[in-house]
């Protein structure tokens, strides 16, 4: 291994850049001779090495494409298209940098999925491309077969209710499908983005996901079909847990004066708040319903929620800036989740046994959404897709007071056993684990 300079491009938005740190951190930990770049745009750099040094990793900044003196706009895709739109060449000159520094020409590089582009670059340097996949693999399979979807169509545009097969007995509409696929606009440079990356991702040295083998064995069984290797090495947060999580605001003494399985769990994530409308409906369910909660909110509560809630439900319901999920969900008294469906939040709902109630918004959500109710059955999105008082209130009661929910329960705990074997001593997770280590260090 002596020599080898692994080159690491991220995608620095969302969720995306944690989890390829996290993966590179696991392989370096296990490879001290390897030497890794790690490439993202200044901001998203410091959000990940601000607190935290690694021996065999450094972080390189890449042009985030913004103009100068530019003001961020309403819109949250425009920093991502302006950075797209740099691409590949702010990532190259970045890479003749850290050469030159290290001394040491790439010997592998791996990539976020969305960075298609890193294929080329590969073969140009003649050295092995491992892209990762940070979302689920019914998704992923969407994309790579995004032109045979396409087809399903007439060119005149696609009914959003018209069915399209993505497995043998499983069939969504086209409207949950994430956008880009069949609807919204096909040419814009998140759409294109994907497509191009559908179409390269078959030419990888070997494709890894956040994931473990037995969540869909069909979308995966697919996949291996489609790609020269497809490794399931998650789930991250089992394989490598945090280190430190803060329990600041209480949440588990305060979990530990209510029944078991009484509690629902409300997040949307670091990104999504819903519509103030829709808050407003969910804390009047909430309220009416009688359920103990803890709500992670984003915002001020006393100004988006109805007046008098906070008060009136301060007893029975936990409103906090920030909680840490992992621990929250693994709690005993949790009984449910109330979510947005990303990735990351439901593969810690199934490794803490939590069913979830789910209000997807944008990309593979609504996804994720059919695959819980559908393919799983410990899931339910809420009536009409968006928050009401009665639809939430009687979600609610559906996944914690019902025998529906009890079912939920049961059904996600046998996942949840599949998890935890998977990254097991000779678990399929370990087991790939040790294949990419392997491909990317040798």
């Amino acid at each position: 291994m002596k020599g080898k300079h692994v080159v690491v491009l991220a995608f620095p938005f969302g969720s995306h850049a944690a989890p390829l740190l996290e993966l590179i951190h696991s392989i370096a930990v296990s490879s001290p001779g390897v030497l890794f770049s790690f490439f993202s745009t200044s901001m998203s750099n410091k959000s990940l090495f601000s607190n935290r040094s690694y021996n065999n990793i450094k972080p390189y900044d890449v042009d985030d494409g913004l103009p100068k003196d530019y003001v961020f706009s309403n819109n949250p895709q425009e920093p991502v298209e302006l950075f797209l739109k740099a691409t590949p060449g702010n990532f190259k000159t970045a890479m003749d940098v850290a050469v030159t520094e290290i001394g040491r020409k790439a010997s592998c590089l791996v990539s976020d999925a969305f960075l298609w582009f890193t294929g080329d670059i590969a073969q140009e340097l003649n050295v092995p491309w491992v892209p990762l996949w940070t979302a689920a693999p019914h998704s992923l399979l969407v994309h790579v077969e995004t032109q045979l979807i396409r087809q399903k169509f007439p060119p005149t545009g696609c009914d959003e209710n018209q069915l399209v097969e993505i497995l043998p007995e499983f069939s969504v509409r086209a409207a949950d499908l994430p956008e880009g696929v069949a609807s919204g606009d096909l040419n814009s440079c998140f759409a294109t983005m994907l497509y191009r990356m559908g179409k390269t991702l078959p030419q990888a040295t070997a494709v890894a996901i956040n994931s473990f083998e037995d969540v869909h064995i069909r979308a995966v069984d697919e996949l291996k079909s489609k790609f020269h290797k497809f490794l399931n090495v998650g789930p991250f947060s089992l394989k490598a847990p945090p280190s430190w999580m803060s329990d600041e605001h209480g949440c588990l003494e305060w979990l530990d004066q209510h029944d078991y399985a009484s509690v629902a769990y409300i997040s949307f994530g670091r990104v999504i708040t819903p519509p103030p409308h829709e808050l407003i409906a969910l804390a009047e369910a909430l309220e009416e319903s009688g359920v103990p909660f803890i709500w992670s909110f984003r915002g001020n509560a006393e100004e988006k929620l109805p007046k008098g809630f906070l008060q009136r439900t301060s007893r029975r319901g936990k409103i906090l800036p920030w909680a840490s999920q992992l621990l929250v969900l693994a709690h005993p008294s949790v009984g449910v989740f109330v979510t947005h469906c990303g990735w990351n939040s439901i593969l810690e709902s199934i490794i803490a046994g939590v069913p979830m109630i789910c209000r997807p918004f944008f990309g593979d959500q609504k996804l994720n959404m059919v695959t819980l109710e559908k393919v799983w059955g410990f899931g339910v999105g809420v009536e009409g897709g968006v928050f009401t008082k009665n639809g939430a209130k009687k979600a609610l009661e559906l996944g914690l007071l019902s025998k529906q929910g009890k079912e939920m329960r049961e059904k996600i705990r046998g996942l949840k056993e599949n998890a935890y074997k998977a990254v097991g001593s000779d678990g399929s997770s370990t087991e790939n684990f040790k294949t990419l280590k392997d491909i990317v260090t040798q």
